[in-house]
């Protein structure tokens, strides 16, 4: 099993940057995709999930900005990040699970977003 992110980087405020994460060894179109972020410091936090059925979720505070996606021919979930802020600086984490929004079973390896002028 893998989850590959990719996508991150240093980017302005206001800017945009979209993640990806390709997944395998597991069938995806059955497992709800999660993006996680961790900043130096603190602790991992839900920004977004979408389930089987496309149905999706965010924090509170990232609606509006963010915007979950995914695409079973590909394997692939979407993360597109708008006006981006020095705040959203973290690494961001893949994440599936089986079933239901609260299960992880697979977590990638992460990817950094760096925010700044």
């Amino acid at each position: 099993v893998q989850l590959v992110e990719s996508g991150g980087g240093l980017v302005q405020p206001g800017g945009s940057l979209r993640l990806s994460c390709a997944a395998s060894g597991f069938t995806f179109s059955r497992f709800v995709m999660k993006w996680y972020r961790q900043a130096p410091g603190k602790e991992r936090t839900l920004v977004a999930g979408i389930n089987t059925d496309g149905i999706n979720t965010y924090a509170g505070s990232l609606k509006g900005r963010f915007i979950v996606s995914r695409d079973n021919t590909k394997n692939t979930v979407y993360l597109q990040m708008n006006n981006l802020e020095p705040a959203d600086t973290a690494v961001y984490y893949c994440a599936a699970g089986a079933g239901n929004w609260g299960r992880i079973d697979y977590w990638g390896q992460g990817t950094q977003v760096t925010v700044s002028s």
